[in-house]
C-alpha cells in the first residue's frame, strides 16, 4: 500500500534523481576539435590561432574538451576535418586554405558547428561561420610603418600562397607604403607555400638587393627564411598577428591580425550558446585584439599618424581591397 509519506519519499527521490541528470548534462563539456594545417611554433597565423586556443582553455577549464591536429598536408584536409567532425560540437578551421574543406564536409554533420577562421564571404552553409580577419586592412597599415621605419626607401612583401586574400594584403601593404612615402621602392613576391623557408629566404635577397630594408610577411614556418636573410644583411621584419615586441631585435613592428581572438571567439560564442552561422567581419571595427599595429621602438608622432590611418580606413576614408 502507498501512504502519503511514501508517495513524497518517492516523488523527492525522483526530483532528485532528475536534477542530478540535469546537472550531468549541464557538465558535459564542449567538445572543440581545431583544426591547425601549419606549425603552432611558426611565430606566424598557425601559433597565434594555437594562442587563442590555449586563452581558452585557461579561461573554460574544464568547460571544454579539445582535440587538436596540426601540420598536415591539403591533400589531408578533408579527411582531418571529417575526423574532428565525428566526435566534436565545434570544429575550427585555423586558415582560409581550410575553407573549401570545411564548407564541403560540414553538410554532412548538421548538428556540428564549424568556425573557419580566415574564412570569406562566399560560405554560405547553414552550420559553418566565416570571420574574415580583414588582412589587407592591417596591411595598409603595415605598409604605412614600413615607409616610416625605411632608411633606404625601400621596402618588400612576401606572401605565401598566390590566393586573393594574401595577395590583395600584400598590395595594400605596398599602397600603405606610397601613402607615406609616394616614391618608394616596393618588391611583392609570392613562394606558393607558406611553410618553404628556402624560397622565402631567395624573395627577401632578391628584394634586399634590390634596396629593400624592411619587410612583411604573410607567412608561416617560411618565415624563418624571411629572418635569415634579414639577419644576414642587416635588415628588419614587421611581423604579423602578434604583438612580440622586446623579443627580438629583428623586428621593429608587428601587426596584429586577431587569429588568435577568432579562435577564442568561436570557443567562447558557442560555450555561452550564441554561435552563428554565417560570415563575419573582424578587422579594425571589431578594436585592438581583433586588429592594430604595434612599433617597438616609435619616432614621436609616428603612433598619432597611424591611429589616423586606421581611423581613415574605419570610416572609409581611405578604402582597401577585401581579404
Amino acid at each position: 500500500m502507498f501512504t502519503r509519506r511514501s508517495i513524497i519519499a518517492s516523488f523527492a527521490a525522483a526530483t532528485l534523481m532528475v536534477a542530478s541528470s540535469a546537472a550531468a548534462f549541464a557538465a558535459d563539456p564542449l567538445k572543440v576539435g581545431i583544426l591547425i594545417p601549419g606549425s603552432k611554433s611558426d611565430k606566424g597565423w598557425m601559433e597565434s590561432g594555437y594562442n587563442g586556443l590555449v586563452a581558452a582553455q585557461e579561461e573554460y577549464g574544464d568547460k571544454i574538451e579539445v582535440q587538436m591536429i596540426e601540420n598536415i598536408n591539403y591533400a589531408d584536409m578533408e579527411q582531418a576535418i571529417t575526423q574532428l567532425a565525428s566526435g566534436n560540437d565545434l570544429v575550427i578551421g585555423v586558415g582560409g586554405q581550410t575553407q573549401a574543406a570545411m564548407v564541403k564536409i560540414a553538410p554532412r554533420f548538421p548538428d556540428v558547428k564549424f568556425s573557419i577562421v580566415g574564412g570569406n564571404a562566399g560560405v554560405e552553409v547553414p552550420n559553418v561561420a566565416g570571420y574574415d580577419v580583414k588582412q589587407a586592412e592591417i596591411a595598409f597599415v603595415a605598409g604605412a610603418a614600413a615607409a616610416m621605419l625605411s632608411e633606404n626607401g625601400a621596402v618588400s612583401y612576401v606572401g605565401g600562397m598566390e590566393i586573393p586574400s594574401i595577395v590583395n594584403a600584400g598590395k595594400e601593404f605596398g599602397n600603405g607604403a606610397r601613402y607615406i612615402n609616394p616614391d618608394i621602392k616596393y618588391f611583392e613576391n609570392y613562394t606558393g607555400d607558406f611553410d618553404d623557408v628556402a624560397k622565402s629566404k631567395e624573395a627577401t635577397l632578391a628584394a634586399i638587393a634590390q634596396g629593400a630594408d624592411i619587410h612583411y610577411h604573410i607567412l608561416n614556418l617560411g618565415l624563418r627564411g624571411m629572418e635569415q636573410a634579414a639577419t644576414e644583411k642587416g635588415t628588419h621584419i614587421i611581423g604579423s598577428y602578434t604583438d612580440y615586441c622586446g623579443s627580438d631585435p629583428l623586428y621593429l613592428a608587428y601587426s596584429i591580425t586577431g587569429v588568435g581572438f577568432q579562435v577564442e571567439y568561436a570557443i567562447d560564442e558557442a560555450v555561452k550558446g550564441t554561435w552563428e552561422a554565417g560570415y563575419k567581419p573582424f578587422g579594425l571595427a571589431m578594436g585592438p585584439e581583433a586588429s592594430g599595429i604595434a612599433v617597438c621602438d616609435p619616432a614621436p608622432g609616428m603612433m598619432d599618424k597611424l591611429n589616423a590611418i586606421m581611423e581613415d580606413i574605419e570610416s572609409g576614408k581611405i578604402t582597401v581591397l577585401e581579404g
